[in-house]
């Protein structure tokens, strides 16, 4: 059974920066592709930013240029580096993968593993 697994989520101040990591276990990082997605209270999960195996990326407009994902295939963890953070970035932040897909599969939420979500809270 694939797991993954969020960290690095937290509470910080506008302006700040926080990294999350998704440790993947039982999933084979060459192939596919892998997302972080978050979700506000009342409001829908929406996807953040996406990779996949050839290391091609894609993000929302809302974090473009201050939102970087990447991964490291050997150790298995999906990162999302997030600088200059707003009030409006808080939400609960899930990483997710689908195997032997497009870049924009998972970009679009239609995978097959979800994490269990780490909190990021972004104070004014």
């Amino acid at each position: 059974q694939v797991q993954l697994v969020e960290s690095g989520g937290g509470s910080v101040q506008a302006g700040g920066s926080l990294r999350l990591s998704c440790a993947a276990s039982r999933y084979t990082f060459s192939t596919g592709c892998m997302g972080w997605f978050r979700q506000a209270p009342g409001k829908a999960r929406d996807g953040v930013a996406a990779i996949d195996s050839d290391g091609s990326t894609t993000y929302a407009d809302s974090v473009k240029g201050r939102f970087t994902i990447s991964q490291d295939n050997a150790k298995k963890i999906l990162y999302l580096q997030m600088n200059s953070l707003k009030p409006e970035d808080t939400a609960m932040y899930y990483c997710a993968a689908k195997p032997y897909a497009a870049l924009g599969i998972c970009f679009g939420g239609w995978v097959d593993y979800w994490g269990q979500g780490t909190q990021v809270t972004v104070s004014s």
